[in-house]
């Protein structure tokens, strides 16, 4: 079954009537051992905005969720998405403070949390000026959400939504040290995903197709293959974290026909026993991208999967991917070509900008930028930001510095923004700075990337100390991983008399890098 297209994707509470419609009994979701068809996740999902309609909440309204992969995501998302609240998916990952300043930063009216993650969403919501309702996830005593749910009608609420209103806010580490919500409108989400054209055979999708979803749904990296399988009434397989053994159980017992991995997963993978062991050949795909791959890395997993592999390039800010790299260029085997993005996908407008914002001819490097119906509305409550990501033509300034070739292919050469792409995790060198910079023991800091086989690159932080102080790095790092995520946490610090700085006083970075990253490739650090 292949749904309707049209150039103007529908809002996601009729995409899933639509497929509920013609595919009820069809397999929709399975996990934690409950398999879950098109009609009962309708039902779930009407079920789920008529609450939060009793509840108050009204369109525009934010809800956040901090829970692992689990199958409310998605009657959390489009049950808001069917009466135009918007869902604020919460990184588990993250501190008390970080939480709580999402969740004051975007308002939300209701926090569900499972309970794994129910300390923290306790803490996090006592440190905010008004705390949102907190909801449990998987109780099963008759106290949370799923009895709050099934007490509310199942009837359509039949709410007017239009495509242009935002679905997913989801937050981005700040460029100055404070995460920003992109704001992803109905239409972004679905714009290029499901209207690629027939030859772009790695986006084509049936009913019969099952993925896995792995990654974390607070990412659209995590959540972008959803739906696409949602629309074509396709199963998706959902695994609470990724791990490598469970991963295995899901190829081999369920059918699995397409997964994302970021590189730090197929690592793991790779050097576990069973992965040599496994049979692969119901995966028609694997689709990797948020983090640098080396080349040994990706001709490994070509040799042990056997797949169709597609490399895939994009943002928070773009809904996902907007650049691909085809399995048909990997079976190439052209090692320079393997060391590009790839093509822009139909409907998606690549440009190299200068400095002063004009175009440069393919071969010269300069920033990415892109125009495309999948870009973000812009950042939640930040004019000035997004008065400087876009372009007066409408293009989005993506902070990647990089070139196109003269066949259209995309490579990705540094970063304009100073972010570390940390096992597929986003981090900016400002918000580590700006914790390291709290404790008196430091009087200056600068934070970098460092190439890491498994994680692809590691936080590695340079501080000077203040007058008269012996810096203890290690308790340098417990004062960090007090304030911010464990992965934002250095890995290593460093201490040295002076940071290098430009004729304009401005830390280079750059120079600090070089040592790490001379003689690769990939020099995204």
């Amino acid at each position: 079954m292949t749904l309707d297209a049209s150039p103007l994707p529908p809002p996601l509470g009729d995409t899933l009537r639509a497929t509920a419609r013609l595919a009820p009994k069809s397999t929709a979701i399975r996990f934690a051992g409950e398999e879950i068809d098109y009609a009962t996740l309708q039902t779930r999902v009407f079920q789920v905005a008529n609450a939060l309609t009793d509840a108050g909440l009204k369109a525009g309204d934010r809800i956040a969720i901090l829970a692992r992969n689990d199958g409310a995501y998605f009657e959390l998302l489009f049950g808001a998405a069917t009466i135009g609240v918007v869902l604020v998916p919460l990184n588990w990952r993250l501190s008390a403070p970080e939480v709580a300043y999402i969740l004051e930063d975007s308002a939300a009216r209701f926090l569900f949390a499972d309970a794994a993650s129910r300390e923290l969403a306790e803490v996090a919501a006592a440190l905010t000026a008004a705390p949102p309702a907190i909801m449990p996830i998987g109780t099963g005593d008759g106290a949370g959400f799923e009895s709050w749910r099934d007490a509310a009608s199942s009837a359509d609420p039949e709410t007017p939504v239009s495509s242009g209103d935002v679905a997913l806010q989801l937050y981005t580490s700040g460029t100055t040290g404070r995460p920003k919500g992109a704001l992803l409108s109905h239409h972004a989400l679905n714009a290029i995903r499901l209207f690629q054209p027939p030859e772009v055979e790695w986006c084509q999708w049936t009913s019969k197709d099952v993925c896995l979803i792995s990654m974390p749904l607070f990412h659209i990296g995590g959540i972008g293959m959803a739906f696409s399988a949602i629309h074509n009434g396709a199963t998706m397989v959902i695994s609470g974290e990724f791990s490598a053994d469970a991963l295995f159980d899901f190829i081999e017992g369920d059918g699995i026909t397409k997964l994302f991995l970021v590189p730090a997963a197929i690592r793991i993978v790779l050097d576990h026993p069973r992965a040599r062991q496994t049979d692969y050949s119901r995966i028609k795909y694997l689709v990797y991208g948020s983090s640098p791959i080396s080349q040994a890395l990706m001709s490994e997993a070509q040799a042990v999967f056997g797949c169709g592999m597609v490399q895939v390039y994009g943002m928070t800010e773009t809904a996902g991917t907007i650049v691909a790299l085809t399995a048909e260029d990997h079976r190439l085997g052209d090692e320079h070509l393997l060391r590009s993005a790839g093509k822009a996908l139909h409907g998606v407008e690549l440009a190299i900008l200068d400095g002063q914002g004009k175009s440069v001819p393919p071969g010269v490097v300069g920033e990415v930028a892109m125009r495309s119906p999948s870009n973000m509305s812009g950042y939640w409550r930040l004019p000035q930001e997004n008065e400087n990501c876009f372009t007066a033509d409408g293009y989005l300034r993506s902070g990647d510095a990089g070139y196109i070739d003269e066949n259209g292919y995309l490579f990705i050469c540094d970063r304009v923004k100073d972010m570390i792409i940390s096992g597929g995790e986003n981090v900016y060198s400002a918000e580590v700075e700006e914790a390291l910079l709290t404790s008196d023991a430091v009087a200056e800091a600068a934070v970098i990337g460092v190439p890491d086989d498994k994680w692809g690159e590691v936080v590695k932080a340079f501080v000077v100390a203040a007058p008269g102080v012996v810096v203890d790095t290690e308790e340098l790092r417990a004062w960090v991983k007090g304030r911010l995520a464990a992965f934002k946490v250095p890995k290593t610090i460093e201490v040295i008399d002076v940071l290098p700085r430009n004729a304009a006083g401005k830390v280079q970075r750059n120079v600090l890098r070089e040592p790490y990253w001379r003689g690769r490739s990939r020099n995204i650090g």
